[in-house]
Formats: C-alpha cells, sequence, structure tokens
C-alpha cells in the first residue's frame, strides 16, 4: 500500500520543478503522480486516463453529489478540476506513492482525509518580493496577472502552518535536497 505525499505552494515558488525532480531523478521513491478529473476538453495530445480523466460539467456535478471527490474546485463556470478517492486508492493499491500537486486548500483537504498515510508539504518563496521577481522573469504573465498570482500568494502563505512541512525554496538544489529528505524519511517510516 503506497503513501500520499501532497504538494502546495503560491505560483512561482519552484513546486512544479521540484516535483518534476523527485519524480524524474529518484525511481527508488515509487513516485507517481494523480491523476486529476476536470471538465475541460482535451488539448493537443492528451488522453483520457493519462493526463487526466475528462467528464463533462453534469458528471463532474454528480460525481460530487455522490461524495466521489477528495478535493475540487470550479475554477470557472462548469471548469472542474478535482481528485477522484477510487483512483488515489487505485493507485497507492498498485504500491505507488501517489503525489499531488493542489492548492492549499485541497492540501488540507487531502490531508485531513488521510492523516497519517500522507505528508502534506508547502513550498514557500523565501519572500513575496522574490515571488514577483520570479514571475516578473518568466515574462508569460501580464503586470495585472502577476498582481492578482502575488494577491493569492499573500492569502496562500497564511496556510503554511496546516501543513507538516515548509520547504524554503531560496536556493533551488537546496529546496531539491531538502524535499527529498522530507520524502525519503516519511516513506522510510
Amino acid at each position: 500500500m503506497g503513501k500520499l505525499i501532497i504538494f502546495s505552494a503560491p505560483s512561482g515558488s519552484g513546486k512544479s520543478t521540484i516535483i518534476n525532480y523527485l519524480l524524474e531523478e529518484h525511481p527508488e521513491l515509487k513516485l507517481s503522480f494523480s491523476i486529476s478529473a476536470t471538465s475541460r476538453a482535451p488539448r493537443g495530445t492528451e488522453q483520457n486516463g493519462v493526463e487526466y480523466f475528462f467528464l463533462t460539467p453534469e458528471e463532474f456535478r454528480l460525481r460530487i453529489d455522490n461524495d466521489e471527490f477528495l478535493e475540487y474546485e470550479e475554477v470557472y463556470p462548469d471548469r472542474f478540476y478535482g481528485t477522484l478517492k477510487a483512483q488515489v486508492e487505485k493507485q497507492s493499491e498498485a504500491g505507488q506513492n501517489v503525489v499531488f500537486d493542489v492548492d492549499v486548500k485541497g492540501g488540507v483537504n487531502i490531508k485531513n482525509y488521510y492523516g497519517d498515510r500522507a505528508l502534506s508539504v508547502f513550498i514557500q518563496p523565501p519572500s513575496i518580493e522574490e515571488l514577483r521577481r520570479r514571475l516578473e522573469k518568466r515574462g508569460t504573465d501580464a503586470p495585472e496577472v502577476i498582481d492578482d498570482r502575488i494577491a493569492r500568494a499573500e492569502f496562500e502563505l497564511g496556510f503554511a502552518g496546516h501543513f507538516d512541512k515548509v520547504v524554503v525554496n531560496d536556493d533551488l538544489e537546496t529546496a531539491k535536497a531538502e524535499a527529498l529528505k522530507v520524502i525519503t524519511d516519511f516513506l522510510s517510516d
């Protein structure tokens, strides 16, 4: 039976980079990404059951009503994302250690649901100023989008205390090493 590892962080904190490092460079950890469900249409070469489970908004609502989700969010009207309990159990029963990349509320919900079977890790930027600098350096967002992300980040940072471990990503290599140690210790318990 696999364990569960939850990652949450404000946008631009380096969470995806750290998760990809763990998945690609450390096969001994037997990590496997949680496959989420969404009500949006597949993009490009995305396949049902690989990147996402693609549901209609009606199917998604029905599954919400049937309490089939660990966590979900309606990001825009009729645009849902969520984590199906049955899929997590399927991956876990196959001996995979399931990795979640979720927002702070979803992370807290999953941790509350699974308790000690789950480790929740919050990746924290060194400061709001540094976060703004990273988002600006990416060059992918308009200034008003960056302002929105910074406002959301300030809100999300208030949740750090609800997580088992906080990894401050001041230096990426140090943060990767710290995340690896935290996860290795959790999996060896």
